[in-house]
């Protein structure tokens, strides 16, 4: 009787529920642990924890009520584009500052990120036009996705530059996923490369003097922060070759975040971690060191192999998924959240200079957790009955939106 009840709560993936569980807790522990500096200065130990806990709370119950939903109603996202196009105008002027960066809208006592709202709304736009394509209109929903998706990464890339390049590589991905020509990928790929060529290189070779007083304010921070990761072994060391290593207000992130992972080992210091109480971001952006100063190598491998385990997993559900739509919704959301880790994984570590990409899940956030929490009711629902009637492709959903006199208008052009 309980094992029937449990089935009947729980639909979708066993395995994607246990990985989400296990985020969960995890979360839960490293938070925690590591909102030491806001608990001073709030004076509270548990006012923290528990706002994020309510955030994770929420979007639980997100994700319960998702994984009922056929996906054939996943086509909703469309309307998310032009509705995250206008707050991300809106934040550009009207914005909170935070931390250097206009990334927030404030909305009464609330925040929200309206970036976070672009990437979902981003993976269903791709999801439903792909689902669409064949091919006598593969032109014109190429060039549809590339100026809804282009369109909407210029928008955030100024305040936001690396979660403008992550939304946009998970989206040619899934594009290549859908099969769209290889020579009009190639096209776009070798355009965007060139674009960010010309960008770190202008940034790497204008003089520190002119970026303060001409560029903006951000350009400005990106060239800070490529200088910093690529100069900074050339710092470490005096003209003799000897290691003469200085923490100094440009390298404090990085250094504190090396300090963490040297002090976990192999095994960890479960709940003596001490970097917690000096690593800016240490529960958000940082998390990553400090679940391997806590839990050591060992502990930061099993994080790692959840998000692997969950793009494999996603994988397998998209191989069994007959039906388009929903496999794109599967592995989209699967790709973003499997890259945004790896690469807030990347920041910890120092591999790549500091993106601002927090952990999925496992980071504090309020809209990052909820819409984390979207996707994997996503990924759940169409993993709940893969080739169920209830859940028809999105062709024979949405009312069945005729596309023939556009397709016959584009054809004429």
């Amino acid at each position: 009787m309980e094992f029937n009840f449990l089935g009947r709560a729980f639909k979708g993936d066993k395995v994607i529920w246990c990985i989400f569980i296990a985020l969960c807790i995890i979360s839960l522990l490293e938070v925690f642990s590591a909102t030491s500096t806001i608990a001073y200065r709030q004076h509270s130990h548990w006012a923290p924890i528990l706002r994020h806990a309510a955030f994770l709370l929420i979007g639980f119950a997100l994700v319960m009520f998702l994984q009922r939903v056929p996906s054939k109603y996943f086509s909703v996202l469309l309307l998310g584009i032009p509705l995250s196009a206008v707050l991300l105008v809106i934040t550009m002027f009207m914005g909170q500052d935070v931390n250097g960066a206009q990334r927030w809208l404030g909305i009464g006592a609330f925040t929200i990120q309206p970036s976070e709202f672009a990437k979902i709304s981003a993976i269903g736009f791709v999801s439903f036009f792909l689902s669409k394509m064949k091919p006598d209109n593969e032109g014109w929903i190429f060039k549809t996705l590339i100026i809804g998706i282009g369109a909407l990464c210029l928008l955030i890339a100024p305040e936001n530059l690396s979660t403008a390049c992550l939304l946009f590589g998970v989206c040619f991905m899934l594009m290549f996923i859908g099969q769209v020509s290889l020579r009009k990928l190639g096209l776009i790929a070798f355009v965007g490369l060139a674009a960010v060529a010309i960008l770190l290189g202008s940034l790497t070779l204008l003089p520190d003097s002119f970026a303060k007083e001409y560029l903006p304010g951000r350009l400005a921070t990106w060239k800070n922060r490529i200088e910093r990761h690529s100069g900074e072994d050339k710092e470490m060391r005096n003209a003799d070759g000897t290691i003469a290593y200085k923490i100094t207000d440009d390298n404090y992130q990085v250094s504190h975040a090396k300090i963490a992972i040297a002090n976990g080992g192999i095994i960890g210091l479960p709940g003596s971690g001490v970097e917690r109480d000096f690593l800016p971001q240490a529960y958000s952006d940082f998390i990553f060191a400090i679940i391997l100063e806590e839990t050591g190598l060992l502990g930061g491998l099993f994080v790692l192999l959840l998000y692997v385990a969950l793009m494999f997993r996603c994988g397998v559900l998209a191989s069994k998924c007959e039906k388009k739509f929903p496999r794109y919704l599967i592995l989209g959301s699967a790709l973003i959240l499997t890259i945004q880790a790896l690469a807030n994984m990347a920041v910890a570590v120092n591999l790549i200079p500091v993106t601002g990409q927090p952990l999925p899940l496992v980071s504090r956030g309020g809209t990052s957790t909820i819409i984390t929490c979207a996707y994997f009711g996503i990924i759940l629902a169409c993993s709940s009955r893969l080739n169920d009637s209830d859940h028809e492709d999105v062709d024979e959903s949405i009312a069945n939106i005729d596309f023939e006199p556009y397709v016959k208008d584009t054809e004429e052009q």
